[in-house]
């Protein structure tokens, strides 16, 4: 909608995970640099971890286009599988023939040692890409530890990319995950960008969607404060962004100011106290249906119940009222006087 009116070609600021809008900050390059290195090199397990909206994603889509030809790769995206799934996923991604009618573990296994071992020989890697890893069930985790003891004397033929949420590290420190975090070979954690960067981060995808040369359409006090308040997180800064455009859009100004920024921002905040607001209504209600419907019937349970209720701390008992106990009068003795 905004694109053509501001003379970019497409969107600058999707969130998407495209990696030619892809901000190569420092950090990025040296995360690209490790996962390029444990891939290529005699690595096990390469962990990449990072908060949420750090671009994780978008840089494990890079990664795969910057790997050589000789590296065949599979993709877990959904990793909530069961470890039958996982290794048919697994199978599936490097089109790997399983023709037994009923397979099991065992049978994926072979099926994949038989394939490494013969791309190997071809002078091919092979890798292993997880994304949301912290959603891995413990059980798929150690499957996925007993696949990197699929090697020759010499070489893993299996390298595994975890990438995750920052709780992906405290899972694999737990005591019971001891042997497959002893095999991460190289590992990354990627934080929000520094406020020097998020200029640069917001030039270079106009730049990247056509828009070259508007260097002076966001403010320098409107990116002051997009940093501010996205804190370095690419997604929010690409989403306060993409709020601001459409308002400068519709106020027909020719730049974003801090004052579209500051409008953009409270929308976004508008958005999110709404979901808060809806599920809080949610809770709200079950809370009173269940209170009209359980009340009730717990009421008429105890007034109808026949064989009433007995509470211990006071010794009373609640029945019908005519199976109340009546007191018993002791008729007076009669006496005769002689």
């Amino acid at each position: 909608m905004y694109a053509h009116y501001f003379g970019l070609t497409e969107k600058p600021f999707a969130i998407a995970p495209n990696p030619r809008f892809l901000y190569m900050s420092e950090q990025h390059r040296e995360a690209l640099a490790h996962l390029l290195y444990g891939i290529n090199s005699d690595g096990c397990i390469i962990l990449l971890t990072g908060d949420v909206g750090t671009g994780k994603t978008t840089l494990c889509r890079l990664l795969m286009e910057q790997l050589p030809d000789t590296t065949d790769v599979a993709i877990v995206l959904n990793p909530k599988l069961s470890i039958t799934d996982l290794l048919k996923t697994l199978c599936t991604e490097l089109k790997i023939h399983i023709d037994h009618p009923s397979p099991t573990v065992k049978t994926y296994v072979d099926r994949l040692d038989d394939f490494l071992l013969k791309t190997h020989a071809r002078g091919r890697n092979t890798a292993l890409i997880i994304d949301e890893a912290q959603n891995l069930e413990s059980e798929v985790l150690e499957q996925l530890r007993l696949l990197t003891n699929l090697e020759t004397n010499t070489k893993k033929l299996l390298q595994i990319v975890l990438v995750g949420q920052s709780e992906l590290r405290d899972v694999l420190n737990d005591s019971g995950l001891a042997q497959i975090n002893q095999r991460v070979t190289t590992r990354y954690h990627l934080r929000p960008l520094v406020a020097n960067d998020v200029s640069s981060y917001i030039h270079h995808r106009l730049s990247v969607a056509g828009g070259v040369g508007r260097e002076t359409l966001f403010t320098g006090q409107a990116i002051r404060y997009i940093a501010k308040f996205s804190k370095g997180i690419p997604r929010l800064i690409n989403l306060l962004c993409d709020h601001a455009l459409l308002g400068a859009y519709a106020d027909n100004k020719d730049h974003v100011d801090i004052a579209i920024v500051k409008k953009a921002a409270g929308e976004i905040k508008a958005i999110d106290s709404g979901k808060s607001s809806s599920i809080g209504k949610i809770i709200i209600l079950t809370v009173v249906l269940a209170l009209i419907v359980v009340l009730p019937a717990a009421v008429y349970y105890i007034l109808n119940n026949d064989d009433g209720i007995f509470i211990k701390n006071f010794g009373w008992k609640f029945g019908s009222v005519s199976e109340a106990p009546k007191e018993v009068v002791e008729p007076l003795p009669i006496i005769i006087e002689e």
